[in-house]
């Protein structure tokens, strides 16, 4: 089976608590990415960066001091712009950390990702994925993913590169 995962395209990664210019700029790439992998018939997948008020009294919050992304409120809310530009099944995952350690895909022969923030999220899942399923190919949309930086952005593709995720 094949799979498109979009990772945390959420409004506090946009234009919320966390505004990111780049993750502004890829909305058009990520829409399009979405829409190929429901012209393949993936099976459609997005993640939620999801916490709690006590937000900042976790080991998180005490090393990026911005609440963000609290269960419930406007900044948790996957982009609406994206949302509104399909009609098809999908699934969303609330995860409480970086990355989601219980991924249950069933039978993955293709995974494709996208998302935000690609020097945290995106890299993590990817690397998560990789070692849970080792035999699945696994890619990153070069046009669909921003990171924190430009720099750190080019330097998390690196790393999944080396670490054989095919960024594309």
């Amino acid at each position: 089976m094949n799979y498109t995962i979009v990772i945390d395209y959420q409004k506090d990664f946009i234009d919320g608590a966390l505004y990111n210019e780049e993750a502004i700029k890829i909305r058009p790439n990520v829409i399009k990415r979405i829409k190929e992998g429901i012209g393949c018939k993936n099976k459609l997948v997005f993640t939620r960066d999801t916490h709690d008020e006590d937000y900042l009294s976790t080991n998180e919050g005490k090393n990026l001091p911005v609440i963000h992304c609290i269960k419930g409120s406007t900044g948790h809310e996957l982009d609406k712009e994206m949302m509104s530009s399909f009609n098809y099944p999908h699934d969303i995952i609330d995860k409480p950390t970086f990355g989601y350690k219980d991924w249950n895909l069933d039978n993955p022969e293709n995974i494709y990702m996208l998302g935000v923030c690609t020097d945290i999220c995106v890299i993590s899942n990817a690397l998560i994925l990789k070692a849970k399923y080792p035999e699945a190919n696994i890619y990153v949309y070069r046009d669909a993913v921003a990171g924190l930086s430009i720099e750190k952005n080019n330097a998390a593709l690196n790393v999944l590169e080396s670490c054989q995720v095919k960024v594309i």
